[in-house]
Protein backbone atom coordinates (compact mmCIF):
# COMPACT_ATOMS: atom_id res chain seq x y z
CA UNK A 1 0.00 0.00 0.00
CA UNK A 2 0.97 3.59 -1.20
CA UNK A 3 2.20 5.63 1.89
CA UNK A 4 2.58 9.53 2.64
CA UNK A 5 6.42 9.12 3.16
CA UNK A 6 6.48 7.66 -0.82
CA UNK A 7 4.47 10.54 -2.02
CA UNK A 8 6.69 13.11 -0.20
CA UNK A 9 10.21 10.73 -1.42
CA UNK A 10 8.79 10.66 -5.11
CA UNK A 11 7.86 14.60 -5.02
CA UNK A 12 11.06 15.90 -3.09
CA UNK A 13 9.85 17.14 -0.37
CA UNK A 14 8.54 16.35 3.03
CA UNK A 15 5.53 14.47 4.48
CA UNK A 16 4.40 16.90 6.19
CA UNK A 17 4.26 19.38 2.70
CA UNK A 18 2.68 16.18 1.04
CA UNK A 19 0.17 15.71 3.90
CA UNK A 20 -0.61 19.86 3.57
CA UNK A 21 -0.95 19.29 0.15
CA UNK A 22 -3.67 16.12 -0.35
CA UNK A 23 -5.59 17.21 2.91
CA UNK A 24 -5.57 21.14 1.59
CA UNK A 25 -4.50 22.00 4.87
CA UNK A 26 -1.96 24.81 4.19
CA UNK A 27 -0.07 27.04 1.90
CA UNK A 28 1.87 25.47 -0.39
CA UNK A 29 3.51 26.65 -3.57
CA UNK A 30 2.32 25.70 -7.35
CA UNK A 31 5.19 24.03 -8.17
CA UNK A 32 5.39 22.02 -5.36
CA UNK A 33 1.50 20.89 -5.10
CA UNK A 34 1.39 19.81 -8.35
CA UNK A 35 4.73 17.64 -7.92
CA UNK A 36 2.65 16.23 -4.85
CA UNK A 37 -0.49 15.41 -6.75
CA UNK A 38 1.63 13.88 -9.62
CA UNK A 39 3.15 11.66 -7.21
CA UNK A 40 0.28 10.61 -5.64
CA UNK A 41 -1.73 9.69 -8.59
CA UNK A 42 1.41 7.68 -9.84
CA UNK A 43 1.74 5.73 -7.07
CA UNK A 44 -1.96 5.47 -6.05
CA UNK A 45 -1.66 6.84 -2.73
CA UNK A 46 -5.11 7.10 -1.09
CA UNK A 47 -6.07 4.04 -3.24
CA UNK A 48 -5.40 1.06 -0.87
CA UNK A 49 -2.66 -0.18 -3.70
CA UNK A 50 0.27 0.86 -5.61
CA UNK A 51 -0.92 2.62 -8.86
CA UNK A 52 -1.20 -0.10 -11.54
CA UNK A 53 -3.64 -0.25 -14.94
CA UNK A 54 -5.56 -2.47 -13.07
CA UNK A 55 -6.17 -0.47 -9.66
CA UNK A 56 -8.40 3.16 -9.25
CA UNK A 57 -7.37 5.94 -11.37
CA UNK A 58 -7.00 9.47 -9.39
CA UNK A 59 -9.78 10.80 -9.17
CA UNK A 60 -11.48 14.54 -10.42
CA UNK A 61 -14.69 16.05 -8.28
CA UNK A 62 -17.22 17.40 -10.65
CA UNK A 63 -20.38 19.29 -9.30
CA UNK A 64 -23.56 20.18 -11.34
CA UNK A 65 -27.08 21.70 -10.25
CA UNK A 66 -28.78 18.38 -11.58
CA UNK A 67 -27.96 15.44 -12.79
CA UNK A 68 -31.52 14.95 -14.81
CA UNK A 69 -30.95 18.05 -16.87
CA UNK A 70 -30.11 17.23 -20.38
CA UNK A 71 -27.49 19.94 -20.26
CA UNK A 72 -25.87 18.71 -17.54
CA UNK A 73 -25.70 15.18 -18.51
CA UNK A 74 -24.75 16.26 -21.86
CA UNK A 75 -21.14 18.18 -20.29
CA UNK A 76 -20.29 15.10 -17.88
CA UNK A 77 -20.53 12.80 -20.60
CA UNK A 78 -17.92 15.26 -22.42
CA UNK A 79 -15.76 15.33 -19.05
CA UNK A 80 -15.92 11.49 -18.27
CA UNK A 81 -14.79 10.84 -21.79
CA UNK A 82 -11.90 13.58 -21.58
CA UNK A 83 -10.86 11.93 -17.93
CA UNK A 84 -11.13 8.50 -19.07
CA UNK A 85 -8.77 9.28 -21.73
CA UNK A 86 -6.41 10.78 -19.03
CA UNK A 87 -6.72 8.24 -16.81
CA UNK A 88 -9.04 9.70 -14.65
CA UNK A 89 -12.04 8.72 -12.43
CA UNK A 90 -15.09 11.01 -11.87
CA UNK A 91 -16.72 11.65 -9.08
CA UNK A 92 -20.38 13.51 -9.04
CA UNK A 93 -22.09 15.60 -7.05
CA UNK A 94 -25.33 17.61 -7.33
CA UNK A 95 -26.51 20.84 -5.46
CA UNK A 96 -30.62 21.33 -6.53
CA UNK A 97 -29.49 24.46 -7.45
CA UNK A 98 -29.25 25.47 -3.41
CA UNK A 99 -26.30 27.53 -2.06
CA UNK A 100 -25.87 25.47 0.97
CA UNK A 101 -26.40 21.96 -0.86
CA UNK A 102 -23.57 23.31 -3.06
CA UNK A 103 -21.33 23.94 0.00
CA UNK A 104 -21.75 20.16 1.41
CA UNK A 105 -20.97 18.76 -1.79
CA UNK A 106 -18.20 20.70 -2.30
CA UNK A 107 -17.08 19.54 0.75
CA UNK A 108 -18.02 15.59 0.46
CA UNK A 109 -16.23 15.66 -3.16
CA UNK A 110 -13.11 17.07 -0.88
CA UNK A 111 -13.31 14.24 0.98
CA UNK A 112 -12.17 12.09 -1.33
CA UNK A 113 -9.09 13.75 -1.97
CA UNK A 114 -9.61 14.98 -5.71
CA UNK A 115 -6.58 15.94 -7.96
CA UNK A 116 -9.01 18.85 -8.65
CA UNK A 117 -12.71 20.03 -9.13
CA UNK A 118 -15.12 21.13 -12.15
CA UNK A 119 -18.17 23.27 -10.74
CA UNK A 120 -21.26 24.68 -12.34
CA UNK A 121 -22.25 26.40 -8.39
CA UNK A 122 -25.52 29.24 -8.24
CA UNK A 123 -22.85 32.14 -8.69
CA UNK A 124 -19.35 32.34 -8.57
CA UNK A 125 -18.55 35.42 -6.92
CA UNK A 126 -20.70 34.36 -3.55
CA UNK A 127 -20.20 30.73 -3.50
CA UNK A 128 -19.42 29.44 -0.32
CA UNK A 129 -17.10 26.38 -1.60
CA UNK A 130 -14.79 29.65 -2.29
CA UNK A 131 -14.18 30.07 1.62
CA UNK A 132 -12.17 26.51 1.46
CA UNK A 133 -8.84 25.63 0.90
CA UNK A 134 -9.79 23.73 -3.23
CA UNK A 135 -7.48 21.69 -5.20
CA UNK A 136 -7.17 23.00 -8.68
CA UNK A 137 -10.53 24.31 -9.98
CA UNK A 138 -12.34 24.99 -13.16
CA UNK A 139 -15.51 26.70 -13.31
CA UNK A 140 -18.27 25.28 -15.95
CA UNK A 141 -20.97 27.35 -17.35
CA UNK A 142 -20.82 30.03 -14.07
CA UNK A 143 -19.25 32.93 -14.58
CA UNK A 144 -15.69 33.30 -13.50
CA UNK A 145 -14.38 35.34 -10.35
CA UNK A 146 -11.62 36.73 -8.49
CA UNK A 147 -11.69 33.44 -6.19
CA UNK A 148 -12.49 31.47 -9.51
CA UNK A 149 -10.44 32.89 -12.84
CA UNK A 150 -10.99 29.70 -14.36
CA UNK A 151 -13.81 29.09 -16.45
CA UNK A 152 -15.12 27.68 -19.56
CA UNK A 153 -18.39 29.71 -20.70
CA UNK A 154 -20.48 30.85 -23.16
CA UNK A 155 -21.74 34.73 -22.79
CA UNK A 156 -25.21 34.37 -21.63
CA UNK A 157 -25.44 38.02 -21.15
CA UNK A 158 -25.05 38.52 -25.11
CA UNK A 159 -26.99 35.17 -25.32
CA UNK A 160 -29.91 36.69 -23.78
CA UNK A 161 -30.17 40.07 -25.85
CA UNK A 162 -29.95 37.84 -28.96
CA UNK A 163 -32.68 36.25 -28.32
CA UNK A 164 -35.01 39.60 -27.22
CA UNK A 165 -33.49 41.33 -30.93
CA UNK A 166 -34.76 37.86 -32.41
CA UNK A 167 -37.41 38.52 -30.95
CA UNK A 168 -38.06 42.23 -31.12
CA UNK A 169 -37.25 41.52 -35.00
CA UNK A 170 -40.36 39.65 -35.35
CA UNK A 171 -42.23 42.02 -34.57
CA UNK A 172 -42.64 41.34 -30.43
CA UNK A 173 -42.67 44.35 -27.69
CA UNK A 174 -44.66 43.06 -25.16
CA UNK A 175 -41.68 39.96 -24.29
CA UNK A 176 -42.25 38.12 -20.61
CA UNK A 177 -39.28 36.63 -19.33
CA UNK A 178 -39.31 33.33 -17.12
CA UNK A 179 -36.78 32.38 -15.06
CA UNK A 180 -36.05 29.74 -12.08
CA UNK A 181 -34.65 31.62 -9.27
CA UNK A 182 -31.87 33.79 -10.01
CA UNK A 183 -30.27 33.26 -6.84
CA UNK A 184 -29.56 29.66 -7.97
CA UNK A 185 -28.28 30.69 -11.26
CA UNK A 186 -25.88 33.54 -12.50
CA UNK A 187 -26.15 32.11 -16.22
CA UNK A 188 -30.21 33.20 -15.53
CA UNK A 189 -29.60 36.37 -14.45
CA UNK A 190 -27.25 37.15 -17.13
CA UNK A 191 -29.68 36.05 -19.80
CA UNK A 192 -32.14 38.32 -17.83
CA UNK A 193 -29.75 41.16 -18.08
CA UNK A 194 -29.44 40.92 -21.46
CA UNK A 195 -33.29 40.80 -22.44
CA UNK A 196 -33.65 43.86 -20.16
CA UNK A 197 -30.50 45.67 -22.34
CA UNK A 198 -32.32 44.74 -25.20
CA UNK A 199 -35.47 46.06 -24.46
CA UNK A 200 -34.43 49.04 -23.27
CA UNK A 201 -31.88 49.64 -27.11
CA UNK A 202 -35.31 49.10 -28.35
CA UNK A 203 -37.30 51.38 -26.69
CA UNK A 204 -39.65 49.00 -25.07
CA UNK A 205 -40.18 49.12 -21.60
CA UNK A 206 -38.84 44.96 -20.33
CA UNK A 207 -41.21 43.13 -18.31
CA UNK A 208 -40.57 42.09 -14.84
CA UNK A 209 -39.23 38.31 -14.36
CA UNK A 210 -41.54 35.66 -13.34
CA UNK A 211 -39.49 33.18 -11.15
CA UNK A 212 -39.95 29.89 -10.48
CA UNK A 213 -37.98 26.30 -9.44
CA UNK A 214 -35.06 24.87 -11.16
CA UNK A 215 -36.15 21.97 -9.85
CA UNK A 216 -39.81 20.89 -9.57
CA UNK A 217 -42.73 21.85 -10.74
CA UNK A 218 -42.33 21.91 -14.49
CA UNK A 219 -45.21 20.24 -15.40
CA UNK A 220 -47.86 22.44 -12.90
CA UNK A 221 -46.37 25.97 -14.22
CA UNK A 222 -49.35 28.62 -13.43
CA UNK A 223 -48.89 31.67 -16.01
CA UNK A 224 -52.74 32.22 -15.52
CA UNK A 225 -52.14 35.61 -13.68
CA UNK A 226 -49.25 36.83 -15.41
CA UNK A 227 -50.62 36.13 -19.11
CA UNK A 228 -53.31 38.31 -18.06
CA UNK A 229 -51.79 41.32 -16.61
CA UNK A 230 -48.93 41.79 -19.06
CA UNK A 231 -50.36 39.80 -22.38
CA UNK A 232 -47.25 39.17 -23.24
CA UNK A 233 -46.68 38.04 -27.49
CA UNK A 234 -44.02 36.30 -26.83
CA UNK A 235 -42.46 34.42 -23.78
CA UNK A 236 -38.31 33.82 -22.66
CA UNK A 237 -38.09 31.02 -20.58
CA UNK A 238 -34.39 30.83 -19.21
CA UNK A 239 -33.76 27.21 -19.81
CA UNK A 240 -35.06 24.89 -22.75
CA UNK A 241 -36.71 22.94 -19.79
CA UNK A 242 -38.51 25.79 -18.60
CA UNK A 243 -39.94 27.25 -21.94
CA UNK A 244 -41.27 23.74 -22.07
CA UNK A 245 -42.96 23.89 -19.17
CA UNK A 246 -44.04 27.61 -20.70
CA UNK A 247 -45.88 26.06 -23.80
CA UNK A 248 -48.04 23.58 -21.33
CA UNK A 249 -48.99 26.66 -19.05
CA UNK A 250 -49.77 28.60 -22.11
CA UNK A 251 -51.85 26.03 -23.67
CA UNK A 252 -53.69 25.11 -20.19
CA UNK A 253 -55.11 28.48 -20.32
CA UNK A 254 -56.73 27.73 -23.97
CA UNK A 255 -53.87 29.87 -26.14
CA UNK A 256 -51.53 28.32 -28.98
CA UNK A 257 -47.77 28.62 -29.70
CA UNK A 258 -47.11 30.70 -31.73
CA UNK A 259 -50.30 31.40 -32.65
CA UNK A 260 -51.26 33.13 -29.78
CA UNK A 261 -47.60 33.33 -27.57
CA UNK A 262 -44.46 32.76 -29.16
CA UNK A 263 -42.32 30.86 -26.86
CA UNK A 264 -38.05 30.90 -27.25
CA UNK A 265 -35.33 29.03 -24.45
CA UNK A 266 -31.84 28.68 -24.38
CA UNK A 267 -29.53 24.95 -24.39
CA UNK A 268 -30.77 23.59 -27.45
CA UNK A 269 -31.65 20.17 -26.11
CA UNK A 270 -32.88 17.32 -28.29
CA UNK A 271 -36.24 17.20 -27.18
CA UNK A 272 -36.68 20.92 -28.19
CA UNK A 273 -36.29 19.09 -31.23
CA UNK A 274 -38.69 16.79 -31.48
CA UNK A 275 -41.78 18.75 -29.93
CA UNK A 276 -44.35 19.78 -32.67
CA UNK A 277 -43.25 22.89 -33.73
CA UNK A 278 -40.16 22.50 -32.79
CA UNK A 279 -38.44 24.67 -30.27
CA UNK A 280 -36.53 28.08 -31.02
CA UNK A 281 -34.08 28.21 -28.63
CA UNK A 282 -29.93 29.61 -28.19
CA UNK A 283 -28.48 26.49 -28.38
CA UNK A 284 -25.16 25.89 -26.27
CA UNK A 285 -21.84 23.40 -27.07
CA UNK A 286 -22.59 21.68 -23.36
CA UNK A 287 -21.32 18.80 -24.73
CA UNK A 288 -17.81 20.79 -25.91
CA UNK A 289 -17.81 22.84 -23.09
CA UNK A 290 -17.30 19.79 -20.65
CA UNK A 291 -14.69 18.36 -22.89
CA UNK A 292 -13.22 21.79 -22.59
CA UNK A 293 -13.13 22.03 -18.95
CA UNK A 294 -11.73 18.86 -18.22
CA UNK A 295 -8.94 19.56 -20.91
CA UNK A 296 -8.15 23.26 -18.78
CA UNK A 297 -8.70 21.22 -15.63
CA UNK A 298 -5.85 18.61 -16.55
CA UNK A 299 -3.82 21.41 -18.07
CA UNK A 300 -3.74 23.41 -14.56
CA UNK A 301 -2.88 20.32 -12.34
CA UNK A 302 -0.64 18.49 -14.69
CA UNK A 303 1.50 21.10 -16.21
CA UNK A 304 0.89 24.45 -13.88
CA UNK A 305 -0.53 26.20 -16.50
CA UNK A 306 -2.32 29.37 -15.93
CA UNK A 307 -5.81 29.68 -15.08
CA UNK A 308 -7.78 30.90 -17.64
CA UNK A 309 -11.31 31.88 -18.58
CA UNK A 310 -12.60 30.03 -22.19
CA UNK A 311 -15.55 31.54 -23.65
CA UNK A 312 -17.59 29.56 -26.41
CA UNK A 313 -19.73 30.20 -28.90
CA UNK A 314 -23.65 29.60 -29.00
CA UNK A 315 -26.27 29.36 -31.99
CA UNK A 316 -29.52 30.57 -32.46
CA UNK A 317 -31.92 27.81 -34.05
CA UNK A 318 -34.99 28.89 -35.36
CA UNK A 319 -38.09 26.57 -34.47
CA UNK A 320 -41.48 26.82 -35.05
CA UNK A 321 -42.41 28.14 -31.48
CA UNK A 322 -41.98 32.12 -32.58
CA UNK A 323 -44.38 34.12 -35.60
CA UNK A 324 -44.04 37.08 -37.40
CA UNK A 325 -46.61 39.42 -36.40
CA UNK A 326 -48.33 41.50 -38.68
CA UNK A 327 -47.89 44.67 -38.59
CA UNK A 328 -49.70 46.93 -36.07
CA UNK A 329 -51.19 43.18 -33.89
CA UNK A 330 -50.51 43.21 -30.57
CA UNK A 331 -51.65 41.51 -27.80
CA UNK A 332 -54.94 42.89 -27.47
CA UNK A 333 -55.77 41.79 -31.09
CA UNK A 334 -54.26 38.21 -31.42
CA UNK A 335 -55.63 35.74 -33.85
CA UNK A 336 -59.10 33.23 -32.38
CA UNK A 337 -57.91 31.19 -29.45
CA UNK A 338 -56.40 34.23 -27.88
CA UNK A 339 -59.66 35.23 -25.75
CA UNK A 340 -58.26 35.46 -22.36
CA UNK A 341 -56.29 38.20 -23.33
CA UNK A 342 -59.90 40.17 -24.65
CA UNK A 343 -61.71 42.87 -21.89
Amino acid sequence: MATLKQVALRAGCSSATASRVLNLSGPVSQATALRVRRAAAEIGYGFGAPFTRNTRRPVIGVLVPSVTNPVFASSLSGIQNRMLAAGHSVLIAQSNYDPDQEAHAVASLLGERPTGLILTVCDGGTSLAAQRDLPPTVLLGSSPSERFPAAVTVNNYKAGHRLTEFLLSRGHSRILYVSGNFAASDRALLRYHGYRKAMEEAGVAPLPAIETSFVSGYDQLDLARALQAHRPTAIIGSNDLIALSVIGAVRREGLSVPGDVSVAGFDGIAIGKLIDPPLTTIEMPDAIMGTTAASLLLDIAENNAPRRHLELSYVLREGGTVRTLEQGENAATLRRGGSHYHS
